[in-house]
């Protein structure tokens, strides 16, 4: 199987095009020659059967041959608003959630939060996490990137959250009794950090239209629990 690399322009038929840095690298360290074909999406939907041409010290050029319009996405269009786990439990959940088919993520600090960013260490956090997504996807055969928003308190995205129309909502609460997840076309879902959210977190989100789901009689963690959700949908899909 051709490699895949994520290319963030437009591309077009028959085009002979100079990879950006970050992807001439990957296809670099992966020792490809000229000849050689691989795989390229920009996240707009299918992806690009592609040749290598040239191979320089910094610069590698690419044939353009078909598009391909398949799509392995969700049928439906899942966000994650997590309270972030502490050390490298986020990155794999990033990466998990992007290859089950994750939209979008949005990381929250909330009142138990061990992992507490802001400022330039947040937006330094969110580049690396948008990076693990696009690997991911490169990975996983997927054609559109999920995006990995910046970091918020959890009382401030609430607060910024607009009306969800056709959006069901759903904080996950181990206390709630086991729940049928959404099955509209786009879900929400408000998952807690390594403490869970407080009694507090979990008003506030039912006053913003949240419902509570249970996902079975035991607790899981921060970075299970999300992923369980979006495994369950992903196999219902099929």
């Amino acid at each position: 199987m051709p490699a895949r690399v994520f290319v963030d322009q437009a591309l077009v038929p028959d085009a002979l095009i100079d990879l950006p840095p970050g992807p001439a690298r990957h296809v670099q360290v992966l020792r490809l020659q000229p000849g050689d074909p691989l795989t390229l999406f920009n996240g707009h939907g299918g992806e690009w059967s592609a040749r290598v041409e040239q191979m320089g010290r910094s610069q590698v050029s690419v044939q353009l041959l078909a598009h391909d319009p398949v799509d392995r996405e969700l049928a439906q269009h899942v966000t994650l608003a997590i309270g972030m786990p502490a050390n490298e439990r986020m990155d794999a959940l990033v990466e998990k959630a992007t290859e089950l088919g994750v939209a979008a993520l949005q990381p929250l600090v909330c009142e138990r939060s061990v992992l507490r960013l802001s400022g330039e260490r947040a937006e330094k956090r969110q580049a690396h996490w948008q990076a693990v997504a696009v690997a991911a996807c490169e990975q996983s055969g997927r054609t559109r990137v999920p995006q990995v928003a910046p970091v918020l308190t959890l009382p401030a995205w609430l607060a910024g959250q607009p009306a969800r129309e056709g959006v069901e909502a759903c904080v996950l609460d181990p206390r709630a009794d086991t729940g049928a997840l959404p099955l509209s076309r786009a879900a929400l879902f408000l998952s807690g950090p390594e403490g869970g959210l407080s009694d507090a977190e979990v008003q506030l989100a039912e006053a913003r239209g949240f419902r509570r789901v249970g996902l079975g009689p035991r607790v899981l963690r921060a970075d299970t629990a999300p992923l369980a959700v979006l495994a369950h949908l992903s196999l219902r899909s099929l």
